[in-house]
């Protein structure tokens, strides 16, 4: 009987364990940089390659978290996800959309990082000026 609690009770730690480690995942929320996406772009292609663009602002130069940013957002087999940042307070895009050139030219002087993960789940990150 006392070996059957005890198994109940290391079950029910286990399973208390998963559940908090899960909850407690790392996420853009933690990132620091106060970014925050000012326009997104979504294909409604759900069986084909889904494309996903970004454009985010950042408070400062922070490659590192910038890099971070664009391996946390959503990325579907096959899909391709690109994020662009500009810094706090210059012009951003309001509307981004898909094809070589995802913003109007105009604003790429302000764009200071691109990320992007492509069809093969490989990424790359590029600092102003990018290709």
């Amino acid at each position: 009987m006392k070996r059957k609690y005890l198994i109940w009770i290391a079950v029910a730690a286990i399973v208390v364990w998963l559940i908090i480690d899960a909850v407690n995942q790392p996420g853009v929320k933690d990132l620091k940089g106060n970014m925050e996406e000012v326009a997104s772009y979504r294909n409604e292609n759900n069986t084909g390659p889904v494309i996903r663009i970004y454009a985010v602002t950042i408070e400062d130069t922070l490659w590192r978290e910038m890099e971070q940013y664009g391996q946390y957002m959503l990325h579907t087999k096959y899909g391709n996800t690109k994020v662009f940042f500009f810094l706090q307070g210059s012009p951003v895009p309001e509307e981004i959309s898909p094809g070589k050139k995802n913003f109007n030219e105009a604003l790429n002087k302000f764009c200071i990082a691109k990320y992007e993960k492509d069809a093969m789940g490989r990424d790359s990150f590029w600092k102003y000026p990018f290709k």
